[in-house]
């Protein structure tokens, strides 16, 4: 597998909601690394990170701060000259409480039109105070263009870390109940509240994972249960 990792960044600042280049659906910030109940708490790296996600048509932009979500970087513009993707972040309400605690966030970007995700990529991003240049190298399993499926998908951002894409209503993200290690995987279980009223939209919600390094990150898989995410993933790597 090979690891992306980032530049330091200028410093840290965020808003409310993650946007999704060339549409207006947005979502919440990502839940801290690692989870609050994984069973798993290994010393992850502060340095901004990038994974694949949704096979090559989406990327999650990782960065580090406050885990409120008022406090989450918002992808405002997103565009590519060649392999390089430029993102630029939105300034964040000056309003917004932040808690002082110092998490890992996931920003949703869409891929552009043009951009092969089976070769080598470059994500710069800026603004809000955050300004770096992350190498993300290309996978063959990936497809350049076409819409979202809608389904589940995940990708490695660090040794350690996984983001899991899942897509559903803005005001109900999934929320880890237990996270358990297996030999080439691991058991994600998510909270599951059949009392909760949820808006009718349909965005994608990141979640990241902390887990312990894996023997094999090219063949590692997430088991979903709960919260009507059943099902299996492999992890982008």
């Amino acid at each position: 597998m090979k690891i992306r990792t980032g530049l330091t960044i200028a410093a840290l600042a965020a808003s409310l909601t993650i946007a999704l280049a060339g549409c207006t659906l947005q979502e919440p910030a990502a839940a801290p690394v690692p989870t609050a109940d994984s069973t798993s708490s290994p010393e992850p790296s502060t340095d901004p990170a990038a994974a694949w996600l949704d096979g090559g048509r989406s990327i999650g932009l990782v960065t580090w701060g406050s885990s409120s979500l008022a406090c989450a970087p918002v992808a405002e513009d997103v565009k590519a000259d060649g392999q390089t993707i430029t993102v630029t972040l939105a300034e964040p309400d000056p309003k917004a409480v932040c808690t002082a605690d110092f998490t890992a966030r996931a920003t949703f970007v869409g891929v552009p039109e043009g951009v092969d995700p089976t070769k080598d990529v470059t994500v710069a991003f800026q603004g809000a105070a955050f300004q770096g240049r992350l190498p993300l190298a290309g996978n063959s399993t990936l497809k350049a263009g076409g819409s979202s499926d809608g389904k589940p998908s995940a990708g490695w951002f660090s040794e350690n870390g996984i983001l899991l894409l899942t897509w559903g209503s803005s005001t109900c993200r999934p929320v880890v109940s237990d996270l358990t290690e297996e030999k080439a995987g691991a058991t994600v279980t998510f909270q599951t509240d059949a009392t909760q009223v949820c808006t009718m939209d349909f965005v994608p919600r990141i979640t990241v994972l902390g887990v312990t390094a894996p023997a094999d990150p090219a063949d590692y898989t997430l088991t979903l249960k709960g919260d009507h995410l059943d099902g299996t993933v492999k992890v982008i790597g």
